[in-house]
């Protein structure tokens, strides 16, 4: 059985202890080269006009909104769950950023050019209507973006790849909604009758531990999944300590694949 009714910090990042580490995690994987570059591409599926309007949703502290704005020259509006993410936005420069929940956008219908949801619907709770928001609030022809990390495309180099499979399944089916849903996020536009539908793939490999411990908390994953009863505690503390000696090995490497998928709404009539 899958359990996702532990969810992620991302989905409450009002509620957690200390939201501000939230935003400092976001600041922290923008300056990785990785991520620049993949976000940067997504916009570009987009093909933004200058004078146009987009709307990026789980927008975090804005920074990728205000790249479109500046790159481009387009109008961005950006909107999160979180108030601790908007008013960080807000600081930034981002003035055009509001509080809203994905699955009910307080927006008309047709109201922009395009639209956005960068490693978001791994997270919501209801994906297909967080989708259908996006779709309603672009007009006919404008473009829709997504972009996600299937966690079915994870590989982890440890001698035990019985137990990494394990651990790597947990962190797919339990430390997220909606963790292995990205490849078949073309399947969901389609079926809305978006056309022209792309994907591309984008792999992140992870030879740096302290980048896959420090932001992704890779090493910590075997013990969360012990404590949720999903793995016995020595097989937690083995896949540490086998996790370690591939570290100190020079031979850590930990790889995901992205999915970035884009479609154009169908013309009217």
């Amino acid at each position: 059985m899958n359990d996702h009714d532990a969810p992620h910090g991302f989905t409450s990042v009002d509620t957690q202890a200390r939201p501000a580490d939230w935003v400092r995690v976001l600041d922290r994987l923008s300056a990785e080269p990785f991520y620049a570059a993949y976000k940067r591409r997504l916009q570009e599926l987009l093909r933004p006009a200058p004078g146009g309007l987009f709307l990026e949703v789980g927008a975090g502290a804005g920074d990728a909104a205000m790249a479109l704005r500046s790159r481009g020259g387009a109008e961005v509006v950006a909107v999160d769950s979180a108030l601790t993410m908007i008013a960080r936005a807000r600081d930034r420069g981002l003035v055009r950023a509001a509080v809203a929940d994905g699955h009910r956008l307080p927006f008309a219908a047709d109201r922009f050019d395009g639209a956005w949801a960068d490693r978001v619907l791994q997270h919501v709770a209801e994906p297909g209507r967080v989708l259908d928001e996006l779709l309603r609030v672009v007009r006919p022809g404008g473009r829709v973006a997504l972009a996600d990390p299937d966690y079915d495309t994870q590989v982890l180099d440890i001698d035990d790849q019985e137990l990494a499979r394990r651990v790597l399944r947990f962190r797919a089916d339990s430390g997220l909604r909606n963790g292995s849903l990205a490849h078949r996020h073309a399947g969901l536009l389609a079926a809305r009758g978006v056309r022209d539908v792309e994907v591309e793939a984008r792999t992140l490999v992870v030879r740096d531990p302290s980048a896959a411990d420090h932001v992704m908390g890779l090493r910590t994953w075997a013990h969360a999944a012990a404590a949720r009863g999903r793995l016995a505690a020595a097989d937690a503390d083995r896949f540490v300590a086998q996790f370690d000696d591939a570290v100190r090995a020079g031979r850590f490497t930990y790889a995901v694949t992205f999915f970035l998928t884009v479609g154009t709404l169908p013309l009217s009539g």
